[in-house]
């Protein structure tokens, strides 16, 4: 006789759907039947999938299981060339005041090295404000509106930034999500830091967390930049290096 799905113990079922790609149980399994659709919209299939790819959680958080794995498997930095590797590729809307940015090797003139090994480079200002900005797509990076607009998954925006030790300079940060139509829906912008002329050039780290943002955002736009205050000819601004923003699972 031949042994109908419908007839295995939830458990066994449950098992065999784990064994798919997630997209797969989303997009297709979940509309063969009734029964189908019930288990790849609960809990279980996604917590045993959690635990198979050594994804974790507080177990106190029982919200959406499903949106849990998805976030966690996407989760990236969205900003793209963070670092300066492909010179100013993917950076838009610039600003070059005074003789524009630039990039240099770490730990450049009168500089530090970065706390982290993987980073090799920075972008630097001039003797006038310079300013770049990079707008995220949320749905082309996978994020789609269901999910952004129920879920509203935190939004972590970080960015690092230093002085040069014989110039002083200021330094600024503004992250907007916006809606379809580029409506502002949550702003986050820092104050304008002002780092001395003498001082340590150590890196520092400027960071942000949105949450609760509300439903239809579909857009990230993050945009930095600064000059020094001495208006020296070259490059002796603020440097930045390593910007990310992560949509935290």
């Amino acid at each position: 006789a031949c042994l109908r799905m419908e007839s295995l113990p939830e458990a066994v079922l449950i098992r065999i759907l784990a064994s798919l790609p997630a997209v797969d149980l989303v997009l297709a399994c979940r509309l063969v039947c009734c029964q189908w659709k019930n288990l790849v919209d609960g809990a279980a299939l996604w917590i045993l999938k959690c635990q198979q790819e050594g994804l974790t959680r507080a177990e106190s958080d029982t919200e959406n299981w499903q949106s849990f794995y998805f976030l966690s498997k996407k989760r990236k930095n969205l900003i793209k060339n963070p670092c300066g590797e492909e010179d100013l590729e993917h950076w838009g809307e610039v600003e070059n005041g005074g003789d524009g940015w630039k990039i240099e090797e770490l730990p450049g003139d009168f500089g530090k090295e970065f706390p982290s090994e993987e980073v090799h480079k920075y972008f630097v200002t001039s003797y006038e404000w310079c300013r770049k900005a990079q707008v995220i797509d949320l749905r082309a990076e996978g994020y789609w509106e269901e999910l952004m607009d129920t879920t509203q998954p935190k939004i972590m925006v970080r960015d690092w930034y230093a002085g040069r030790r014989d110039a002083g300079c200021l330094y600024e940060l503004c992250v907007k999500l916006l809606s379809d139509n580029e409506d502002v829906l949550a702003e986050y912008k820092s104050e304008t830091v002002t780092i001395p002329q003498e001082n340590d050039a150590n890196w520092t780290e400027i960071s942000h967390t949105f949450s609760n943002y509300g439903p239809g955002v579909r857009f990230v736009r993050f945009e930095h930049g600064g000059q020094d205050t001495l208006f020296w000819k070259g490059w002796y601004g603020v440097r930045v290096t390593n910007s990310s923003v992560t949509v935290e699972p």
